[in-house]
């Protein structure tokens, strides 16, 4: 058998032994009481980045919702089928989140294939899609620059969300920029006050 199979069915048995397993189960309590998360994470698919376990969360914590290069799409109320839109929907308006993530990383391979649009062999749907992000005044080909510019376009997409944008100016929804250094294992989070990233440590309460 696989060894990564392997792997994967030894966790499988510690997750039952930490959550499920006993009188006062994790996944008893949240199948009898639902969930209640107070946070939703749009993140990349990328198989690095994990937002649960980069996070340290227990099931039940994160509402998370991963395409590739954690896209929020803009506002399109309209027959065609909107997955990251809907899970928005969902979480925001039906969960009452108060904090939404977006959770960007470096060396996505998404926003190479939009720096580099020659590199993807098979394409029938990536271009098309990350070019929701497409910075028209970019002044940079590197990727891990892109990616923090792409976190503040996918931002200015979720103020196209109506039910979004009230929450926000209600102060019911807080919207993050985190940016993951895949190298460093470390989260960098936007300042507005200093108009860059830093170290999400600093901003952690003592």
């Amino acid at each position: 058998m696989d060894p990564s199979f392997i792997k994967m069915l030894q966790g499988y048995r510690l997750f039952r032994e930490k959550y499920a397993l006993g009188d006062n189960s994790v996944m008893q309590f949240l199948s009898h009481y639902g969930q209640q998360p107070q946070t939703m994470v749009v993140s990349c698919c990328d198989s690095r980045v994990d937002p649960a376990l980069i996070l340290q969360c227990d099931p039940g914590d994160l509402f998370v919702v991963r395409n590739v290069a954690n896209i929020i799409p803009p506002y399109e109320k309209d027959m065609m089928h909107h997955g990251t839109s809907a899970a928005l929907e969902f979480g925001i308006c039906f969960l009452n989140v108060a904090n939404l993530i977006l959770l960007g990383h470096s060396q996505c391979g998404g926003i190479q294939a939009l720096l580099n649009t020659s590199s993807t062999n098979q394409n029938d749907f990536i271009d098309n899609w990350v070019s929701l992000i497409k910075a028209e005044h970019a002044h940079t080909n590197d990727a891990d620059e892109y990616a923090k510019l792409a976190l503040h376009h996918s931002h200015q997409n979720c103020l196209t969300f109506p039910w979004i944008a009230d929450k926000v100016v209600q102060k019911k929804l807080a919207i993050h920029l985190w940016f993951f250094d895949v190298q460093k294992g470390q989260i960098f989070t936007y300042s507005n006050n200093e108009k860059d990233y830093k170290p999400l440590e600093s901003f952690s309460p003592a």
